[in-house]
């Protein structure tokens, strides 16, 4: 049975002003297997984030700012395919980060077996080492990679931001729902792409 509700208010930031030297950029699981036709588990609305991405990994790169891409790996027999359908095997088609979003062969990538991309990685490690204290954190899926990410960030205590036009979910409840937690529970920043200043 469908039900209506709804999303007590959050605030979205028309801007936030974010210095560089301090900031990463985290682009999460935009692979094929979830974004493109034929992906294993496609997000219905994760390839038109693609430009809203692209401007902000053209931001980050212009600034200076460290890009980050998180890389959602699976094996074998892994147990989360008892959860959802196979998807992202190391070395397939799926598993590969969209060819428009290509990671540059300076920039880092996190490949991760969990939701959370700083579980069993040496994420916390490089943001340390980096001198980060703010993640723009975007890609899919809202409520599930993007959103333990965000939550284990805010818990090491990162500020967050997440611009909403650039983060996808399976469904819009699951999205909204995602962001009034991240401003409510997290004081993580809600804007668009466009007010992000790097």
């Amino acid at each position: 049975m469908a039900r209506t509700l709804e999303v007590p208010e959050y605030e979205v930031h028309a801007g936030v002003d974010l210095d560089p030297a301090r900031t990463a950029l985290i682009v999460v699981d935009m692979q094929n297997d979830f974004v493109k036709d034929g992906g294993a588990l496609q997000v219905p609305d994760a390839e038109a984030t693609i430009p809203r991405i692209r401007e902000l990994l053209e931001k980050a790169r212009a600034s200076g700012a460290r890009v980050v891409f998180s890389q959602d790996t699976h094996d074998e027999g892994d147990p989360e395919w008892e959860i959802w359908p196979e998807h992202a095997r190391k070395g397939s088609w799926g598993h590969r980060i969209v060819e428009e979003l290509a990671p540059r062969g300076d920039e880092t990538v996190i490949q991760k077996v969990r939701y959370d991309a700083f579980y069993g990685t040496h994420l916390d490690h490089f943001l340390r080492l980096w001198g980060v204290e703010s993640l723009v954190i975007c890609g899919t899926v809202a409520n599930i990679c993007v959103h333990y990410t965000a939550a284990s960030a805010a818990l090491r205590w990162y500020d967050v931001v997440i611009p909403r036009d650039a983060t996808s979910a399976l469904h819009p409840f699951d999205l909204e729902t995602s962001l009034r937690q991240t401003a409510f529970l997290f004081a993580g920043r809600i804007t668009e792409s466009a007010g992000v200043r790097l």
